[in-house]
């Protein structure tokens, strides 16, 4: 292989393209991840006028109570989130792959629900059931839905199926030798269940676990709407640097919400090296027997989560029929005239769907470029692991700090990108930056799949890697591409953590728009907005599924075999 390296020009050529493809893949990493939180840590150790002034920031944010106050709340809801999420999440997945209760691939959709919603929906459907004027107001448990139960709940719906889909994989992967060996030495199915299926499923609780505690911590929506006077992290930064314009406490707020989602991170990928390690290829997949008992206490169990899923949402769905609640409840389309409201109009919407069709276009490609060069180029390891390593790093930074830092950074005059600031552009580059990690991953693992034979064949024909590129690993590599590009396009027109920050008048987003509503005190036209955003998502995921099947079909029926 090496002799074919050196002689072939066109391997020699396609080799250099690839090493200025990680050159720029780095740079680019740098430019729009790395340095805007750089640019967001200085920030915090420096005064109004950008002298240094070390810890002194921090030292004012921890003598402050009600300051404080805000990091604790935000530490006792993130616990109580990632408890009742990660529990509830694997009872509903140990019902999807250990019994055998019918409409397990309904559950399966309606469990996802909250995905196609902005963080906001749950939120606001909550108010219509639970607040002042809710419709089962009494049945909250806490004293108001206006607080730190309100806010557990909405984030409990929005989180179930990240941690859902996590929980899912690990229990798919369990090997069924080991339970049918518990079983013939007289294992009782409860000790079965202690010693078999929670430690295989441990690493997927751990993971999702993380995951749930670092979205909870980051997320904005819904302590924004249902949140009342209790103050979160998420919620000081946005006071801070939109009410008070404070900018260097805006930052400390960003550190103190950076540093748990870097020990969540590092303690992610520790774990997931665990699970690989333990990871057998021989492993036989479990197909559960049919039992009664247990069969119907899982149906009744699915059945109450996914009729409690649809009920908020639903309810957001109704209220934004209304008249005016909750004095006419008579049909109208009024709350859709978003140009009458304070929020930026059906111009908003169309922003949000141009910004999530660039980010889903521009960031597949990008994305799938970077994988395919950090996996298929030979030599260049130390660079290589540079990138890999960059990749993974949004994963670790939340949305609200990475918007605060490209704030710092492309705000400044001196920078020569300065142009982007307030456009569509920066909104793109931003969101791509903030969900790069889960496609590259996506994309690393369609790539992994595809046999090094090609590479060698191509190489003693003497084809350009281009050539391979364009006739062997991209049709291959279509299915992941579409998820890629569906993931984008979603978490595009559902995102506000750090657009937030952002945006510009000509530039308003839905979700944006949905916040500036609520807070103006039009909640039926928020909701209105809401609806459209959850229409949008369900539509394009509908037609992502429709392609994928159509693809599998005709170009992908070769993997079916």
């Amino acid at each position: 292989m090496n002799v074919l390296l050196k002689q072939n020009p066109l391997t020699r050529l396609s080799f250099s393209g690839q090493g200025a493809g990680i050159v720029l893949s780095i740079i680019g990493m740098l430019v729009f991840l790395v340095l805007p939180v750089w640019s967001l840590l200085s920030r915090s150790v420096e005064n109004k006028d950008g002298e240094f002034i070390g810890l002194a920031n921090f030292a004012y944010y921890f003598q402050t109570p009600a300051l404080l106050e805000s990091a604790w709340n935000s530490l006792i809801i993130a616990a109580a989130c990632t408890l009742l999420v990660t529990s509830s999440a694997f009872l509903y997945a140990y019902a999807l792959n250990r019994t055998s209760m019918p409409g397990k691939s309904v559950f399966r959709l309606l469990a996802q629900l909250p995905m196609l919603a902005p963080s906001m929906m749950p939120a606001i459907g909550l108010i219509y059931l639970f607040g002042n004027q809710g419709v089962i107001k009494e049945w909250f448990p806490a004293d108001s839905v206006y607080g730190a139960g309100g806010i557990i709940v909405g984030l409990s719906l929005w989180c179930f199926p990240h941690a859902l889909i996590i929980i899912n994989t690990a229990l798919s992967l369990s090997d069924k030798r080991l339970h049918e060996a518990a079983r013939v030495m007289g294992t009782p199915a409860w000790r079965r269940f202690l010693t078999v299926t929670l430690p295989a499923a441990r690493y997927g609780l751990i993971s999702a676990a993380l995951v749930v505690f670092t979205l909870v911590l980051a997320d904005f929506g819904v302590p924004k709407v249902i949140g009342g006077q209790f103050d979160v992290l998420a919620t000081d930064i946005y006071k801070r640097v939109v009410g008070q314009q404070n900018f260097q406490m805006g930052a400390v707020v960003g550190v103190l919400l950076l540093l748990p989602s870097l020990l969540a991170f590092g303690l992610d990928r520790f774990f997931q090296r665990k699970q690989q390690e333990s990871f057998s290829t021989s492993a036989v997949p479990y197909k559960p027997e049919a039992n009664t008992t247990k069969d119907t206490l899982a149906l009744i169990y699915c059945s109450v989560v996914a009729i409690g899923l649809m009920t908020v949402i639903g309810m957001a769905i109704y209220a934004s029929f209304v008249t005016f609640w909750p004095y006419n409840l008579s049909f109208t389309l009024a709350n859709y005239d978003f140009d009458m409201m304070d929020g930026g109009g059906w111009d908003a919407w169309f922003n949000s769907i141009e910004m999530a069709f660039l980010t889903a276009l521009i960031g597949s490609l990008c994305i799938f470029l970077v994988a395919w060069l950090n996996e298929k180029t030979k030599g260049l390891k130390q660079s290589r692991n540079l990138l890999h390593l960059l990749a993974f790093m949004p994963l670790a930074v939340p949305g609200l700090v990475l918007g605060l830092g490209y704030i710092f950074f492309f705000n400044h005059p001196d920078n020569p990108l300065h142009w982007i600031y307030g456009t569509m552009t920066i909104l793109v580059l931003s969101t791509i930056a903030h969900y790069f990690t889960v496609p590259y991953l996506t994309a690393t693992t369609a790539l992994k799949q595809i046999p090094n034979e090609f590479s060698a064949v191509a190489d003693s024909l003497k084809v350009s890697q281009a050539q391979l590129f364009r006739r062997v690993t991209l049709p291959l590599s279509l299915p992941a591409l579409l998820d890629i590009s569906v993931y984008l396009f979603l978490a595009a027109i559902t995102t506000v953590s750090a657009v937030v920050f952002l945006y510009s008048t000509d530039t308003t987003l839905a979700a944006v728009a949905i916040l500036n509503m609520d807070e103006a005190g039009d909640t039926s036209p928020a909701a209105a907005m809401a609806t459209v955003v959850f229409v949008s998502a369900t539509v394009v995921r509908l037609i992502h599924s429709g392609l994928t099947a159509s693809l599998r079909k005709h170009s992908q029926a070769w993997q079916l075999k």
